[in-house]
């Protein structure tokens, strides 16, 4: 059995926090050439619809850029570490174009430009136990990708954790090889995160798109749940 837990230390620093969590089983997510035109348009069409969070010409004061960095303020940080939708922003601002990946990651990511929402997956089949979302002790191994040695999690930070260590650092900032999402992966829970009223309500409506996403292309039932301050984790996934 395994669950999302949402520990009580988050809810500590984010009161009005909401978790919103689609589960998904029997995908098949090799890459298909013939679908590139598809996601190409996707991606294409959130990076536009995205402009609508970058009104302001200064990047940083940009209403959900300063909100996250507001939020990466209340607890410990690897230096230089972002939250992962102002990542995709910046890209944007920058005019880049965004090239499908692999079908999960490029529906995710469409989603999470279009809502201005931070969202991220992993292969659930990987978790060794519940997957936490809570405070790190310090020192729970965690190897980003491409990496090849330990970069573990520092005391204080906020990390999505299992038995065996960290999943994803600084909330979804960076997630780890052990679980991250690949061609192979069968089984997935994806997540987005808000911070207060406003963040839940697009993460409540990004949370449903991606599942009817996912849903059409994948043809499988997919499962969401929201995690609150009434409501710390989800039935089994």
């Amino acid at each position: 059995m395994t669950k999302v837990v949402v520990d009580d230390k988050f809810w500590e620093l984010f009161p009005e926090a909401q978790i919103s969590t689609l589960t998904i089983h029997g995908i098949d997510n090799h890459v298909d050439e013939k679908d590139d035109p598809y996601f190409a348009k996707l991606l294409d069409d959130a990076t536009k619809e995205s402009e609508k969070f970058l009104t302001n010409e200064t990047f940083r004061e940009n209403e959900v850029i300063d909100q996250w960095r507001q939020a990466f303020r209340e607890f410990k940080t690897k230096k230089g570490a972002r939250c992962s939708i102002e990542a995709l922003l910046k890209r944007a601002n920058q005019g880049h174009k965004f090239s499908p990946i692999i079908p999960l990651v490029d529906i995710y990511n469409s989603i999470s430009l279009k809502y201005g929402v931070p969202c991220g997956g992993e292969n659930m089949n990987a978790f060794d136990g519940d997957m936490h979302l809570g405070e790190a002790k310090g020192g729970e191994g965690f190897k980003p990708l491409g990496a090849t040695e330990d970069s573990p999690a520092l005391p204080g930070e906020i990390i999505y954790y299992d038995n065996s260590g960290a999943i994803c650092r600084c909330l979804n900032w960076r997630e780890a090889q052990r679980t991250m999402l690949t061609e192979d992966t069968t089984d997935s829970v994806l997540v987005i995160e808000a911070i207060n009223a406003e963040q839940a309500k697009r993460a409540t409506e990004a949370i449903e798109e991606l599942k009817t996403l996912t849903e059409d292309y994948f043809k499988v039932t997919g499962k969401i749940e929201h995690l609150t301050s009434d409501h710390r984790e989800t039935a089994e996934l």
